[in-house]
């Protein structure tokens, strides 16, 4: 299991909790940054995703970030094939990926005590399979990703359809998240948000 240190989870003014799932409920960042390089380099673009930028861009939708490359670097990707290669590379190194504890302790700690959901800037079939490995899919009431909303984060989209999803006006639900993208997306759906510190990607 992966460990950021003591997290300051508040106790009460919230009757709903909603996690992102990347490098927030689960440690996949390292795993998803070599996917990342593999599938760029596939496509003739190694090099170019710098960790900085990867970690800045967490939680968007993988063609968002593609578009944002071709802009930055003058590139033709197509995002759509990015993506599927990108997709492709992270399930390969789906075993590589655990639990951040002190986040999956807090859901853990109020499971079947209030609505809870996943809202996450992947694909469905990537989230569910990642949640299914690590046996905890029955954790959560609702799962929302980017292929559910029209507008990825930081738009605040998928954190209101969780909420209307659950049930629960925005105002009432907590956000867990670690990228800027994220947190900015919470922050706009008039959520509360804790921010946890991003995992880095650890190559000692």
């Amino acid at each position: 299991m992966s460990k950021l240190g003591a997290i300051d989870f508040p106790k009460s003014g919230y009757e709903a909790v909603i996690f992102d799932c990347d490098g927030t409920l689960v440690d996949s960042m390292p795993a998803h940054f070599d996917a990342w390089c593999e599938a760029l380099a596939a496509y003739g673009a190694g090099g170019i995703f710098k960790e900085d930028v990867f970690f800045a861009m967490g939680g968007r939708p993988t063609r968002d970030i593609v578009v944002d490359l071709n802009e930055e670097y003058d590139l033709k990707l197509d995002p759509e094939a990015v993506a599927l290669a990108k997709r492709d590379a992270y399930l390969k190194k789906l075993h590589q990926v655990e639990f951040i504890d002190e986040v999956a302790d807090f859901a853990k700690s109020l499971r079947g005590k209030m609505p809870l959901a996943v809202a996450s800037g992947g694909s469905r079939y990537v989230v569910e399979k990642t949640l299914k490995l690590l046996d905890c899919s029955d954790w959560f009431d609702e799962v929302v990703t980017a292929d559910d909303v029209a507008n990825g984060k930081p738009a605040p989209d998928i954190f209101l359809k969780a909420a209307e999803l659950l049930g629960v006006a925005p105002e009432k639900c907590l956000v867990i998240e670690d990228a800027p993208p994220g947190v900015i997306a919470a922050q706009a759906a008039g959520m509360q948000v804790i921010s946890v510190p991003m995992p880095m990607l650890n190559r000692d």
